[in-house]
């Protein structure tokens, strides 16, 4: 029962020759076997040596024969014949694999192409034509079979290169018992009814549109980085660090409209100073002489509301330095008397001469 366990893979080229293998190593260990065959039916068969054996390390692996009819008997034997190892009988026919497909045409309308070639000589109704093809955007192989010998599909882009394959097909099981196709025919390029050398062309400005975007993309990515870092950094800094402010914005006017001419400004601005309230104790005003100072506080009655200091610029008084005098005047709208200058000071404020 173990003869009928044996693998063999039988296969019928295109009607034209036959190729029997079986594995040598695994079923026949250490062993070399012979091989012979048959296409004679009946008692008086006569039995053929094989013509070219397949060799695998120096053991027959598979031989190689020319198809002679429908009916095949195989057997294996030992090396030297006596001993019979495997045998079967069989139909050829049901084994055939065809060859590819010969004169191969394209016929191109619009979006739609027809695909077409020879008839081949046996079993037309057993074949069918298998056409695939993919565009530079597909991964997968799409596939349309037809009845032997055109084949069509539509919807192609014109603006695509695509690549496209045939081949024969066997019907299973009303033909064959296995399922054996031909080879592909040699693929080919086709762009809006154009044939051409390869889709290389078609791949390359795509691969390199890709490759600028992407650079472009990352350079966006970068900056918008940058930017964000940026901003963080800045905050931080006026959070750790406040920015000083520029006196030259508060007093933008004295230094733009009348070049840091003091006097000027004061008499443009109706003597406006800055309202800022500073808590302070009153202190006495202090000079050198106190007869100054009677005098002085004898002329505050003369008005409820001002006091008039009136420093006289004569030659007794030259020898008081302005560093020695210092008046703080809480009073409201009091006016001061130096050198010839009169200042109006407003309520709260003080001045130190």
């Amino acid at each position: 029962g173990w003869k009928d366990a044996i693998n063999t893979t039988i296969i019928n080229f295109n009607n034209e020759r036959m190729q029997v293998t079986w594995a040598a190593r695994e079923l026949f260990h250490n062993k070399n076997v012979s091989f012979s065959y048959t296409f004679d039916e009946g008692k008086h068969k006569v039995w053929k040596s094989c013509p070219m054996y397949l060799l695998d390390h120096n053991y027959n692996t598979g031989c190689l024969f020319k198809t002679e009819g429908p009916t095949l008997a195989i057997s294996i034997r030992n090396s030297n014949g006596s001993e019979e190892l495997f045998s079967k009988k069989l139909k050829s026919d049901f084994y055939i694999k065809p060859n590819p497909p010969e004169n191969v045409t394209f016929f191109w309308k619009e979006d739609t192409v027809t695909v077409s070639c020879n008839k081949p000589e046996r079993a037309v109704k057993c074949l069918r034509l298998e056409l695939q093809y993919k565009s530079t955007f597909d991964k997968e192989w799409q596939s349309r079979t037809s009845r032997c010998c055109h084949v069509g599909d539509q919807g192609f882009d014109s603006r695509k290169c695509y690549s496209f394959r045939v081949r024969l097909k066997r019907l299973v099981p009303y033909c064959n018992v296995v399922h054996y196709s031909s080879d592909w025919e040699a693929e080919t390029f086709w762009m809006n009814g154009t044939l051409l050398d390869s889709c290389d062309d078609d791949r390359t400005p795509q691969s390199n549109t890709l490759i600028i975007l992407s650079c472009l993309l990352a350079v966006l990515l970068m900056m918008l980085t940058f930017l964000i870092l940026l901003c963080k950094q800045q905050r931080l800094q006026m959070s750790v660090m406040p920015a000083i402010p520029d006196p030259k914005y508060i007093f933008a006017d004295l230094l733009n409209d009348h070049n840091g001419n003091f006097q000027e400004w004061l008499d443009k601005t109706d003597h406006v100073v800055l309202q800022t309230k500073l808590e302070y104790e009153e202190p006495e005003c202090i000079t050198e002489a106190e007869s100054q100072q009677e005098d002085e506080k004898n002329s505050d009655k003369q008005g409820p509301l001002e006091k008039i200091f009136a420093f006289s610029g004569t030659a007794e008084n030259s020898d008081l330095k302005a560093s020695q005098i210092a008046c703080l005047i809480p009073a409201s709208n009091t006016i001061a008397s130096f050198a010839g200058f009169h200042i109006l000071m407003n309520e709260d404020m003080y001045v130190t001469l």
